[in-house]
């Protein structure tokens, strides 16, 4: 299987006429793990979907091993769009079907094998991410990390040459997101003409899994390179981000509460 590098070129993107990123010039190298770094609202996740295809760029292009996917007919785009597994940033289970069933969704929707074969498949995948024993679960019985990697499961069942991960380790707790981390990198191990693209705001998986990294913000892309040259970086927001400095601005907390509001609010819970 050949490797696909992910290449951005002029892009712009937003919803409407609100431009979220402007004028991104990059590229995410094929068969290694990039993380696309940038606080809360900064495009990242915006950004993902247009990868994925699921929303248009304002402007420029998004090549996909040379070959930019929005000037494609409609039956190569969707050729393209069968190379991509996503893990979404809460698993996206759907809750009525087990997790083996989860799992193969992108199988059984598309190709028609007997449900041996399908349950074979599923089981193989759960067993990568530990989770064969569960394989007759509902979603519901269990828990947020391991929602996590069902559907970690389901992105690669297709052993697809993209893995979109959105925010995998938000909400976890350090040893759950640790356990996410190590994952992602038996995929890179497993897969190695696999180009894997992590969302995130998290500096410890940044350090864990890294290999390449797209840093957003301020509209813009702000840095594109290895973890030891973002490190070593020292434009202001990156150091601000790095050393995790609060930043407010303009914020203040000596605004006092209106009167009226405040005497209303007293009476009511006084009452």
């Amino acid at each position: 299987m050949q490797a696909w590098n992910i290449e951005f070129r002029h892009l712009s993107v937003g919803y409407g006429r609100h431009e979220i990123l402007h004028d991104i010039n990059a590229v995410i190298p094929s068969g290694a793990i990039t993380v696309i770094l940038g606080g809360s609202g900064c495009g990242k996740s915006t950004l993902l979907r247009h990868i994925i295809g699921l929303s248009r760029p304002l402007g420029g292009q998004i090549l996909l091993g040379d070959r930019d996917i929005f000037s494609l007919p409609s039956k190569d785009f969707r050729q393209v769009r069968r190379h991509m597994g996503v893990l979404f940033q809460d698993g996206a289970l759907l809750g009525a079907l087990t997790l083996v069933q989860n799992v193969v969704l992108p199988l059984s929707e598309h190709l028609r094998l007997p449900n041996a074969l399908l349950r074979e498949a599923g089981l193989r995948v759960l067993r990568m991410v530990g989770l064969e024993n569960f394989a007759d679960y509902y979603p519901n019985q269990l828990s947020g990390g391991m929602r996590k990697r069902v559907g970690l499961a389901r992105a690669i069942v297709a052993e697809p040459r993209i893995l979109l991960c959105d925010e995998p380790t938000s909400g976890l707790d350090p040893v759950t997101a640790a356990r996410m981390d190590a994952l992602l990198l038996s995929m890179r191990q497993r897969y190695t003409d696999m180009t894997i693209v992590v969302v995130s705001h998290d500096l410890a998986s940044l350090h864990a899994i890294a290999e390449h990294v797209l840093v957003l913000g301020e509209g813009r892309a702000l840095f594109a390179g290895s973890p030891q040259a973002l490190e070593s970086s020292q434009n202001p927001y990156l150091r601000q981000f790095l050393q995790r400095q609060a930043g407010f601005g303009e914020a203040s907390l000596e605004t006092p509460a209106n009167p009226e509001i405040t005497s209303a609010l007293k009476r009511w819970l006084d009452s």
